[in-house]
């Protein structure tokens, strides 16, 4: 009985290109030569063609630095295609790290008093107030238990879906991202027990609402439930 030959390549069309689905359980080089062949094919090698972008997926496979310049060579070869990204479900430590650092809750418990600067990877958990004239930075969001009388800028390097929230919202300045806002024109009660929070909406603008509203706006936040 013939033992048919296991695919290690398989390739799809989709109407923004190609996406290569690569087998993580055979070895490199093996694959390496599937690909090769596969892409010698007479569809893929047409030289006036237009060009096509290739979506490389390589499962749970890690490929270096060395490889990916490997798979990348393969595929330029064949004149019409390119290379858009290669995409692994395995990370390095390093990259694993990183991803802990910008989505791990920050948790402080002190007074932010004039002229002091709190800045942190990830979402700053702040338990007591921000003074006026003082400073609260994160890459994620801001949520301060606690009186924000002073500067909170969440987003720092460009989220634009961060939001800030506060017990009691009286900022000298609110910032996400790259987007500013002065103090809201509403004057809350002191003595009222309302978490608000600001947020970008769909037009680029910054809203103050009743925290609430966040379970609907920014439904990612939820992974906070069961503990932080």
């Amino acid at each position: 009985m013939k033992v048919q030959k296991q695919q290690l390549v398989t390739i799809k069309g989709t109407k923004d290109g190609l996406t290569l689905h690569l087998d993580d359980s055979c070895s490199f080089d093996q694959l390496l030569h599937e690909l090769e062949e596969m892409l010698s094919l007479k569809q893929y090698i047409q030289q006036d063609g237009p060009v096509i972008g290739v979506k490389v997926k390589v499962g749970n496979r890690f490929v270096n630095k060395s490889q990916r310049e490997k798979l990348e060579l393969v595929i330029k070869q064949k004149r019409n295609l390119v290379v858009e990204s290669i995409e692994s479900n395995v990370m390095t430590k390093e990259e694993a790290l990183r991803l802990k650092r910008e989505t791990e809750v920050v948790s402080v418990a002190k007074i932010v008093r004039s002229g002091q600067v709190l800045k942190v990877k990830g979402d700053l958990l702040l338990i007591g107030d921000v003074n006026p004239g003082g400073t609260v930075i994160a890459s994620g969001n801001i949520f301060v238990l606690g009186a924000l009388r002073g500067i909170a800028h969440a987003g720092i390097e460009g989220n634009a879906d961060a939001v800030i929230a506060a017990s009691f919202m009286r900022p000298a300045q609110l910032r996400i991202s790259e987007y500013i806002n002065r103090a809201p024109d509403h004057q809350p009660n002191e003595g009222k027990n309302e978490m608000e929070c600001a947020y970008m909406n769909e037009q680029d603008e910054m809203v103050i609402e009743r925290l609430q509203q966040l379970t609907h706006l920014r439904p990612n936040l939820t992974r906070f439930e069961g503990g932080i």
